[in-house]
């Protein structure tokens, strides 16, 4: 579903094609000396927002296409990880190896290795005169986690007691799946800004000050106004063709 501001562009741009409809009605009497608000120039002007608006719903929705391929692959990040971790313990591993695993995982799935204080905790400790600064566990980024995960893979590879028959938990299928994480959080970065570079550009054309589709149509309105006068019919049949100019 488009957004109120997304809608609100192509509002603008259909209410700049209604201008340029009254205005050809006008005939030869419409004969501007600024060449921006000339009938040829306002349908240039049209066209070009109208190209750009296809490119933004296209750039859109690739985005979404790119974002939920991520969204696929990322899903599984912590069952695979808490397996990985069930089965070095399953292992003839040490104490410290599995805790140095834990750590990664607790990472990658957002987890705290101690509780955080609840609000009477705090209270009661700043009644003794103790403030106890909390630093945040979270590291959920797409980056992180898969940093993290990669930081998981290579602590496996130097534990020879981590071997296990299962395929998709054997160090080359974790690799590999590392390496579909992170192709799938390239395409979804990609993605974004190619759809951020499409909505500069369009809001180049339809706002930028003195050229964009917004300044040039008030500018064709005022033309109208000097025209026929503010009372005549046609200046009445522009005046409330409204322009919202760039929603922030």
């Amino acid at each position: 579903m488009a957004t109120n501001q997304e809608t609100g562009h192509s509002k603008n741009v259909a209410t700049f094609e209604s201008l340029i409809s009254a205005i050809n009605g006008y005939g030869a009497g419409y004969n501007p000396s600024k060449q921006s608000i000339t009938v040829s120039s306002m349908t240039a002007l049209a066209q070009n927002a109208s190209n750009y608006l296809s490119h933004v719903n296209n750039a859109s929705g690739n985005n979404s296409i790119a974002i939920a391929g991520r969204t696929v692959v990322f899903k599984t990040l912590s069952s695979m990880s808490t397996r990985i971790l069930n089965a070095l313990r399953a292992s003839d591993t040490t104490k410290q190896i599995d805790n140095a695993a834990q750590a990664l995982v607790r990472k990658i799935q957002g987890q705290r290795a101690t509780p955080k204080l609840s609000a009477e905790e705090k209270a009661a400790l700043a009644a003794e005169g103790t403030v106890k600064k909390e630093v945040s566990s979270s590291q959920m980024s797409f980056d992180n986690r898969i940093e993290n995960f990669d930081k998981l893979i290579q602590l496996l590879t130097g534990i020879p007691q981590y071997a296990p028959n299962e395929i998709e938990l054997q160090l080359s299928s974790l690799t590999a799946y590392c390496n579909s994480l992170r192709a799938a959080n390239s395409a979804a970065l990609a993605a974004d800004t190619q759809l951020s570079n499409a909505r500069l550009s369009r809001n180049e054309v339809l706002y930028k000050e003195n050229t964009g589709l917004v300044d040039i149509a008030t500018a064709a309105k005022m033309y109208l106004k000097s025209l026929f006068g503010a009372t005549s019919p046609q200046y009445k049949q522009v005046s409330g063709l409204a322009f919202k100019s760039l929603p922030l």
